[in-house]
């Protein structure tokens, strides 16, 4: 069953106080300063989306805490997706789905940027797979979406300063509504 815009805005209200897995903020507030990084730089409805809605599954399946710290992969790329891919098409869905290899691709092509991770960044790279090889990174970024992932990740870390002023959720939300399915024209 596709989450709605008010089910997201609904589940943001209940669960986005808690605090996101081993950072300063909160999944909300990590949330809103992805989404306000990526419409700094000028992005799209879609990827500014995306970069909302990127860790939505964190919200939806309750690991408790930090997994990573119990040696749990959260698989949290996918388990949004059943829920958003009635709302969204791929040009929302696949930079989620995708910005946890993006993580290990940056890793392979971009020298300092394991470095630059957080504590929990790192923890969770090596249960997601770990960096990728030179192959590996090859034919990740020649999939369809894999470039917008790579915008998305960079905002996703970047997107952990505590008390950083953001717009609220609902100007974010009617962005999303712009580039939902369900506001498309019959016809389109």
């Amino acid at each position: 069953m596709a989450l709605t815009l008010h089910d997201i805005e609904q589940l943001f209200a209940q669960r986005g106080g808690e605090r996101y897995s081993g950072e300063d903020v909160t999944q909300l507030e990590h949330a809103l300063q992805s989404a306000k990084l990526a419409e700094d730089a000028g992005a799209d409805d879609a990827l500014v989306t995306a970069a909302l809605l990127h860790d939505l599954g964190h919200l939806l399946h309750d690991l408790g805490g930090t997994p990573s710290m119990q040696g749990i992969d959260d698989i949290h790329q996918y388990r949004a997706l059943p829920f958003l891919r009635g709302q969204f098409g791929a040009n929302v869905i696949d930079p989620i789905r995708l910005h946890v290899d993006a993580k290990r691709y940056l890793c392979a092509v971009q020298p300092g940027y394991f470095a630059a991770l957080s504590e929990d960044s790192k923890r969770s790279l090596a249960l997601q797979g770990g960096i990728y090889t030179e192959g590996q990174a090859q034919s990740f970024i020649g999939q369809e979406g894999a470039l917008r992932a790579v915008q998305l990740r960079v905002w996703d870390d970047m997107a952990k300063v505590q008390g950083l002023q953001t717009p609220a959720l609902a100007h974010f939300l009617q962005r999303a509504a712009r580039c939902s399915l369900s506001s498309t024209p019959a016809g389109a």
